[in-house]
């Protein structure tokens, strides 16, 4: 039990956990409820970065959790050096966060299909989002992130609490609107590549869990602490589901957070069209 169910439920609890902060920072760095890392780009740029490694060989040395790391960063620093035009805003983070992901998942896609067989199954099952077989060095590697990455994301609260009052003021209040974004972008990238690199790029969780936990919470933004354990409940909440859901079949956690997920982006994508048509 020590060695097989436990490493399995603390990975997905700081998964969870990771995920969840991530997709707060972004919706409240962009002021979007659709800013989230799977939403532009940033798990599929750790995701082919991950499968190029499976596939091709090249580690380089390099554990998975780096190359996962690695692979968010320059995703990252790809959509907001396209989206710099006088400064990098919010809505052109997401526009061209959503063109570099479709290039990743067709990369990542056509690695898939060179691979052998067996490499493709490998990558096809880390891709879902899994929780299967985890050990306790996923969970020493993401504890120790999160160690560093979530007293930061915290402490840039305050900032980003300026920052959804919209460039212009979060300036005249005396908030340094670019470096603190970029901050965020950067923390956020390391919480969201660390957490794909331990369990792959589970479905949804940066999405929904922060919009849950702004209603739970009651606040005009999410809160990172409280997305982050939302996250973690529903992760756990989607593995143990994921687990009993078919006698004597274990699903990927990914399959049931895409199938819980999936209504939840529907339903702000009707929000957000009700809200911009004045609806």
């Amino acid at each position: 039990m020590r060695e097989l169910r436990l490493p399995r439920a603390l990975t997905g609890l700081l998964v969870g956990l990771a995920f969840g902060v991530s997709g707060a920072v972004f919706q409240t760095m962009t002021r979007n409820p659709l800013a989230s890392p799977d939403m532009i780009g940033l798990t599929e740029g750790a995701g082919t970065a991950v499968v190029a490694a499976v596939v091709l060989g090249w580690t380089g040395g390099l554990g998975l959790s780096t190359l996962g790391l690695l692979g968010a960063l320059a995703t990252a620093l790809l959509v907001y050096a396209l989206a710099w035009k006088g400064g990098a805003t919010g809505y052109r983070i997401i526009l061209v966060g959503i063109g570099v992901s479709w290039i990743c998942t067709s990369a990542t896609d056509f690695l898939v299909a060179r691979g052998s067989r067996f490499e493709a199954q490998a990558a096809l099952g880390w891709l879902v989002g899994n929780l299967n077989g985890r050990t306790w060095g996923q969970v020493d590697t993401l504890a120790i992130a999160l160690v560093v990455l979530l007293p930061l994301s915290l402490g840039l609260g305050r900032w980003m609490r300026t920052l959804q009052l919209g460039d212009d003021v979060a300036a005249g209040l005396g908030t340094p609107v670019q470096p603190v974004r970029l901050a965020l972008l950067l923390t956020g990238v390391g919480l969201v590549a660390f957490g794909t690199a331990a369990a792959g790029p589970v479905a949804f969780v940066a999405l929904a869990c922060p919009q849950i936990a702004l209603r739970l919470a009651g606040t005009s933004a999410p809160p990172p602490l409280v997305s982050g354990l939302t996250g973690a409940f529903v992760v756990l909440g989607a593995d143990l589901l994921a687990r009993e859901a078919i006698p004597g079949t274990e699903l990927p956690v990914g399959v049931v957070t895409g199938a819980l997920g999936a209504p939840v982006l529907l339903w702000l994508l009707i929000r957000v069209n009700r809200a911009g048509s004045g609806g």
